[in-house]
């Protein structure tokens, strides 16, 4: 039988600090180091018999490879860094799309690392840290800027990674984003076409992409559904829920309320409504609103508020193919994709 060892002792498996090793399972198998290495491999000299039996015991005890001992065979880490911000958090998306993440990592030897850092800092920290210690195969990284020195940094150090977002740098790299340009679009012909006319944006910050992309379909949907602009510029989705509020409960009381409301994340949509509400006015009736979300929350809640789901599920799937066909050497124009709006009327399952 392959590589089968006689077991001399019946005392506990080896283990190196309490963590399962090949030695250990090798003493649970019977079969040698080398056999139970070289199963765990899929090498083509080990009978596929062998080959499940090992795979068991190792997913039984936990077992996972020393990263260390892999990185000094191969050069690699097996490790996909996913830096993201604390905003990032407040708008919901962290969990959903660590999990589309994880979909994909789950068939492959990578691991997924997530390393947080706040906005007000250095947005190249992060990124230095693991050019530097070369701590990561591959980087996921989002928020862009039109101009990211995140893109220049690891593009000129030659580590692979995918942006949640699109850029205007002239280099040519991993993206996928969601069409926001198309979201503020069709936000304003569905405020419209209930006979809304003068609208507002909450918008992303003016330094990122997404506030670009947002602008432009809300100004084109203005000019060619024949609506006007209230000026909403003071705040945007990353100030706090309750600045928010209160802004727009003071836009509501004044002579310029608007009547139709787009929202570029679900978290503002409440805050919205909350100040429209302080205002002694309703939603559904003062004024429409149209808001983007990445859950159904906001349309169990509030039933009378258009919403468009954003699938951040689907976004990181997308992100972490995208970055192992990067580490894979696979041309970066081949790895972008773009998610689109769905709008989804009041009754769960239908889409209007």
């Amino acid at each position: 039988m392959e590589g089968r060892t006689k077991n001399k002792s019946a005392g506990a498996p080896p283990a190196e600090g309490g963590r399962p090793t090949l030695k250990t399972i090798a003493f649970m198998t019977g079969l040698g180091i080398t056999t139970v290495s070289r199963a765990l491999k899929d090498a083509p000299d080990i009978g596929a018999e062998t080959k499940e039996r090992v795979r068991l015991v190792a997913k039984q005890i936990g077992y996972q490879p020393n990263r260390a001992g892999v990185r000094l065979r191969t050069g690699k880490t097996n490790v996909i860094s996913l830096v993201l911000t604390l905003e990032e958090e407040i708008m919901g998306i962290t969990s959903p799309m660590v999990i589309g993440i994880t979909e994909i990592l789950a068939g492959t030897p990578y691991h997924l690392v997530v390393t947080p850092y706040s906005s007000t800092k250095d947005p190249l920290g992060p990124i230095r840290y693991i050019l530097d210690t070369g701590a990561a195969d591959g980087v996921i990284i989002s928020r862009m800027e039109p101009n990211d020195p995140r893109v220049t940094l690891l593009t000129e150090r030659q580590l692979p990674f995918v942006t949640h977002g699109r850029t205007k740098m002239g280099i040519v790299h991993p993206y996928h984003d969601f069409d926001n340009e198309r979201f503020a679009y069709e936000a304003v012909r569905k405020l419209v076409e209930r006979g809304r006319r003068r609208l507002v944006l909450l918008e992303p910050p003016p330094h990122l992409s997404f506030h670009q992309h947002m602008r432009t379909g809300f100004e084109r949907g203005l000019r060619d559904f024949g609506a006007e602009s209230v000026s909403f510029h003071q705040v945007n989705i990353d100030h706090s829920l309750k600045t928010i509020r209160d802004a727009f409960e003071a836009l509501m009381r004044s002579n310029e309320a608007p009547d139709g409301i787009v929202s570029g994340s679900g978290s503002g949509a409440i805050a919205l409504i909350a100040g429209l509400e302080a205002a002694g006015k309703k939603a559904g009736v003062d004024a429409d609103m149209v808001s983007k979300v990445p859950s159904d929350f906001l349309r169990w809640l509030r039933p009378e508020v258009i919403t468009m789901y954003e699938d951040i599920r689907l976004a990181g799937r997308e992100l972490a193919k995208a970055v192992i066909g990067h580490i894979e050497g696979r041309p970066p124009e081949t790895l972008q994709s773009l998610g689109q709006p769905e709008f989804q009327s009041t009754i769960p399952g239908q889409q209007t």
